[in-house]
């Protein structure tokens, strides 16, 4: 049996080891949509991510025989601790290969520093918030990933469920949604009752909106208010806002961002639907995660050009008072008609509770296949 060795990452050429394993492993895998290079390391440096105000995170990296072979990052969050009255390390940027002293060394190490720290359970994957990818798939293997989940080989799941005292936490799914060729009849119908009868009115943003208007950082408190009792949620700061307006609206198509006011009350935001052009195809093809030397140019054609099928529904929400009002009727019957102008063909959601019924019963109307399916885990250290 070979010796697996743990080390710390203390360097930032050890940082850009800990990032590049993913490249190395998912090399060719025709599913994985790895994350670009810059973004991985804006959000694992400490002096550059706004959550590590509230975080602390340590990462490893596992060698066998002299070679990376897996890696691992320990998370605190410590105010969705405070929030949900938790003790919780959370283990993320999980990779190893298919081997299980790889695997069970790497959570030792998550655990052992969780300890250290006075935690009393692992969960995960998880990232430092709630915008991270989260959760291991299990299920859809042979479907191709997004921008803002984590892809794994099937092995992941069979490796964390052998280990003695880990339960899952939490189960998600994620839907395809086709973009039909008609507006169904009855969705249009409800967007116009419901904009006659409540008021609701749909709102297009333009860049001064976003940075002059404090759109921006109304559509993130929204957000924060919409999604404050989701599993492990904690609300983001105002760093933190400022560094996800940029993250998700300097560069967005605004076309395909739509938000819903409440005509009734001084134009309160009463939901968003934040949706890009799928990049999946665009970040399989730039090397290594790499915008240059070609790499953006592929980025481009999918961001502004639509040289792509699919659409990503990021962020789409809304505040519990409008839910069941049919407010997303409206925020899609202007949606729908820009995605069928631009050949979109289908919507992919992001991570969902599988609990949450109610944004699941939101795609009801739609062509809409349940295609993947993840878990966190968790286990009392």
């Amino acid at each position: 049996m070979s010796l697996i060795e743990i080390k710390k990452v203390e360097t930032k050429k050890e940082l850009k080891t800990f990032i590049d394993f993913h490249y190395d492993l998912y090399e060719g895998n025709e599913y994985d949509v790895p994350n670009l290079f810059s973004d991985d390391m804006n959000t694992l440096s400490k002096d550059r991510n706004a959550a590590f105000d509230f975080c602390e995170a340590e990462y490893y990296l596992a060698y066998k025989d002299g070679k990376v072979a897996g890696r691992v990052a320990a998370i605190i969050n410590h105010k969705a601790n405070d929030k949900w009255n938790r003790q919780s390390v959370r283990f993320g940027w999980i990779d190893f290969i298919d081997d299980r002293e790889v695997s069970k060394a790497l959570l030792k190490a998550v655990e052992d520093y969780g300890k250290s720290k006075g935690m009393n359970e692992i969960v995960g994957p998880l990232g430092f918030t709630d915008m991270d990818p989260e959760g291991m798939l299990t299920w859809g293997f042979d479907q191709l990933g997004t921008m803002s989940t984590i892809y794994n080989y099937a092995y992941y799941p069979e490796h964390i469920e052998a280990l003695e005292g880990f339960e899952v936490d939490n189960n998600y799914v994620e839907y395809k949604v086709g973009v039909p060729e008609k507006m169904p009849e009855r969705y249009a119908k409800i967007a116009q009752m419901v904009a006659k009868r409540y008021n609701l009115k749909v709102k297009k943003l333009t860049k001064k909106d976003i940075y002059q208007g404090g759109y921006g950082i109304r559509i993130f408190e929204l957000i924060n208010e919409t999604y404050k009792d989701l599993y492990g949620y904690s609300e983001l700061t105002p760093r933190q806002i400022e560094q996800y307006i940029d993250m998700y609206l300097k560069l967005a198509d605004l076309d395909f961002i739509t938000l819903i006011e409440d005509g009734n009350a001084n134009d309160k935001l009463a939901g968003i639907g934040i949706t890009i052009p799928s990049l999946a195809k665009a970040l399989q093809k730039c090397h290594r995660g790499r915008l240059f030397p070609f790499g953006w140019w592929h980025v481009l054609r999918a961001l502004k050009m639509h040289k792509t099928e699919g659409v990503d529904l990021l962020l789409v929400g809304f505040l519990p008072e409008y839910r069941a009002k049919g407010a997303n009727a409206l925020l899609f019957s202007d949606l729908i008609p820009r995605y069928q102008a631009c050949g979109i063909k289908w919507g992919e959601t992001q991570v969902e509770m599988e609990t949450n019924t109610n944004v699941q019963g939101q795609w009801e109307a739609f062509d809409t296949k349940l295609h993947k399916r993840r878990k966190c885990y968790k286990k009392s250290i």
